[in-house]
This record gives C-alpha cells, structure tokens and sequence, in this order.
C-alpha cells in the first residue's frame, strides 16, 4: 500500500512539473552565445548581474561523468550556460577569461571521436560544444595526470582540448593569477 502511495505522489510530482513547463511561453529559455547548449532564462532585472565593463576570470573544476556516453557532459554544458548568462547581461566575450579543466569522471569528454567511438560505440556528443566553446574563447582543458590515471594514451586527447600537467596545478596556479573557482 505504501509502495503505490509513492508512486502516486511521484506521477502527481512528474504531471506538476510537466504542467508547468508546458506553460512556458516559446522562446522561454535561449542559447544566444552557446547556439544549441547552455540554455538560459534571462532575467534583465534580476541582482548580481555581472557588470559589462568588467573582465571575468573562472576556472571551472569538471569532475563529473555524463549520465550515459550519448549525453553531453553536463558540467560543460554548465560552462556553456555560463557564457550564454555573461553575454546576456552584455559582458563582451573578450571580457570573459574561461578555463574549464575536466578531470576524474569527466575526463573520457575530451577523448577524439576515433577513441570515444572505440570505447563507447558512438561518436563523442561533447565535440561540438567543444568546439563551439573554443569558438567563444574558452580553452578546454584535460588533467594530464586523469588521462593517465584512466590509461588513454596522451594522443586521444581532441587536439581543440589542451593537454595540462594535472587539474591541481593548473586550477591553483590560475587562483593564483586571480581566476575564480567554480566546481562543477
């Protein structure tokens, strides 16, 4: 009796939540930098928007694993809609010092397509957004130790992502040239 209560309770939740996203008007979230990632809701009077004349600094810690290889990380989907919120509130992209490192269970997103196909039977879903990150002037970056650590070879490694020395050195020595930590 228990067990069907919760399911109820959970169909209710999952009607609740599906009603209210179908009351989002079109248009409702957006990628305006980021095409096609990072969605936002913008909200031009919202507190704590970050102020267009000045220049950010963050380095985004990327320790998490997608849910399955067909998905894109969602950490750096994360850095992707942090682009998309800075540009919104009008900071320019040269304003924007971005650096995402993955590391830990993020390291197989920065594999080229050939190994992430051998190792998961798909083309790598975080190529594009990679790419697309680069475009916008953020520099992906992979932990060199966490490559080895999950014995690919240095070569695997998409030449759009930059081979660091370890996440530690690089995340310590940005804080060290001012760089915000964000841990995703």
């Amino acid at each position: 009796m228990r067990r069907l209560s919760l399911l109820v309770a959970a169909a209710g939740l999952m009607m609740s939540v599906a009603a209210v996203a179908a009351d989002q008007p079109a248009g409702f979230w957006a990628t305006p930098t980021i095409a096609g990632y990072g969605k936002i809701h913008y909200l031009p009077n919202a507190a704590y928007k970050p102020v267009a004349d000045q220049t950010y600094k963050i380095v985004f810690s990327l320790t998490q694993g997608a849910k399955s290889p067909d998905q894109v990380n969602p950490s750096l989907d994360h850095v992707a809609r942090t682009v998309n919120l800075y540009v919104a509130a009008g900071v320019p992209l040269d304003h924007l010092k971005f650096v995402a490192v993955a590391a830990g269970a993020a390291t197989p997103l920065v594999l080229n397509d050939a190994q992430y196909r051998a190792a998961y039977g798909i083309p790598n879903p975080n190529l594009p957004l990679i790419a697309k990150l680069r475009a916008a002037g953020v520099d992906v970056a992979v932990c060199g130790q966490a490559v080895a650590e999950h014995q690919f070879q240095y070569g695997w490694v998409d030449p759009h992502v930059t081979l660091s020395l370890s996440a530690l050195t690089t995340i310590t020595t940005l804080e060290h040239q001012g760089y915000g930590l964000m841990q995703m």
